[in-house]
């Protein structure tokens, strides 16, 4: 397989293990609402976050099925599709 598909990586990830249970809303990378008594975290805090999970699936040798990757192919190539007629 040509990309390496992560499964837990994201800035919705990253807010949930930095702050599980907030309610939040981003734009733009700054936060628009935060809605939770802890402080919101950084922009950066979340990207070192994202950063950690990307390595943390790197670790592990995950085995595709044919049929799993082939799912995700295209999955991408519609998104690419929509994508590209939107702009």
């Amino acid at each position: 397989m040509e990309h390496r598909l992560y499964r837990l990586y994201g800035i919705e990830m990253a807010v949930q293990l930095l702050r599980p249970g907030a309610i939040w809303e981003i734009s733009n990378g700054e936060f628009t609402r935060w809605e939770d008594p802890r402080p919101c975290p950084t922009i950066e805090e979340v990207f070192e976050t994202m950063e950690k999970i990307k390595a943390f699936e790197d670790s592990i040798n995950t085995i595709w099925l044919p049929t799993q990757t082939n799912k995700f192919t295209k999955a991408a190539e519609d998104f690419d599709r929509q994508t590209n007629e939107c702009n």
